[in-house]
């Protein structure tokens, strides 16, 4: 057993001791013990209600019951690992102040805020405390700079890798059809039947009259192809409404489709200009290829490299499930 383990080991007995014999002073319940530091009830409510609210924020219904529950079954694993790096970040003593420094400044760059003052009134309309703010700020930093010094700057990859990979999944690398397409639009929902037939009547006419698209989108569509004069931009395979998609795949560039119901209305559609599917070059490839090989190459060092830092460090869980007992 080395040093620091048996020093956590005579803080825990002290600790357990205090509590035991109800010491005047409150001692808070001790969730984990992570080398030098402890994860307090406190710690662990403060954070996974932080959580909750983000979750909350983000997502409903069965979706935030199956995301809470892989939220919370991770918490404690995952502050437990927060503080590892923490510690071996400040042992290691990574300064981390001129990139916290340099983040700021984006930050108020990027909300237009002229001084740090303004920052700091723009985060208590958040209900964020400035102190509290760049602590985190600066402990993510440092986690970061653990796992670039540990992990990042290790991974190589090999010229012979990247051709390896792009012959191998040629499938990875293919650029879909795309269709750029204009569009008229009228909606059903404040017009009858024979209304919206007469209103589609109409465009047909003018269309064929060789009256141009654009005028009679602004002229006779409703929103949003009236605001935009029909143009609806351009769309790779995959992105349309299925009924649209088999529309348009039957068009040539120039032609236009017959009326088509989708809900709440109908829609013309026309193929301005098509691109076909093309296998992309090696060259094209490239980035999203390193990408891939150095993403996958990290999440195993990473994974090993934290099982390595927890195996050489004393973790001892009090409370494996602090909210649920």
């Amino acid at each position: 057993m080395n040093m620091r383990s048996r020093g956590m080991l005579i803080l825990l007995a002290g600790l357990l001791a205090a509590a035991a014999a109800g010491a005047q002073q409150v001692i808070e319940e001790i969730v984990a013990v992570v080398n030098d530091d402890i994860i307090t009830l406190s710690d662990y409510r403060r954070q996974h209600d932080a959580f909750v609210q983000l979750l909350r924020a983000q997502l409903q219904g069965e979706e935030y019951e199956k995301q809470y529950e892989r939220m919370k079954a991770e918490l404690l694993n995952t502050m437990i690992t927060d503080i590892l790096l923490l510690q071996l970040g400040r042992e290691k003593q990574l300064n981390v102040a001129e990139q916290l420094k340099l983040m700021i400044e984006n930050i108020k760059k990027e909300n237009n805020l002229e001084s740090d003052e303004d920052l700091r009134r723009e985060l208590a309309k958040q209900g964020l405390e400035w102190d509290v703010w760049t602590k985190q700020m600066e402990e993510n930093l440092l986690k970061q700079g653990v796992i670039y010094t540990e992990v990042d700057r290790s991974i190589v990859i090999e010229e012979s890798e990247v051709i390896a990979y792009h012959k191998d999944h040629q499938g990875e690398f293919v650029e879909p059809e795309e269709y750029k397409l204009g569009g008229l639009y009228l909606s059903s929902e404040n017009r009858g039947p024979e209304e919206t037939e007469a209103r589609k009547a109409e465009i047909l006419a003018k269309l064929d009259a060789g009256e141009d698209w654009g005028a009679v989108a602004a002229a006779a569509t409703d929103s949003p192809t009236k605001d935009s004069k029909g143009d609806l931009g351009s769309f790779k395979k995959g992105e349309l409404e299925k009924s649209l998609e088999e529309a348009v795949a039957k068009l040539k560039p120039g032609e236009r489709s017959p009326w088509l119901e989708i809900k709440n209305g109908w829609y013309l559609i026309r193929l301005a200009e098509k691109k076909d599917r093309r296998q992309l070059s090696f060259e094209e490839s490239r980035k999203a290829i390193e990408e891939k090989i150095y993403n996958r190459r990290k999440q195993k060092k990473l994974g090993e490299f934290l099982i390595g830092l927890r195996e050489k460090s004393f973790v001892k869980i009090l409370i494996p499930d602090p909210l649920g007992r």
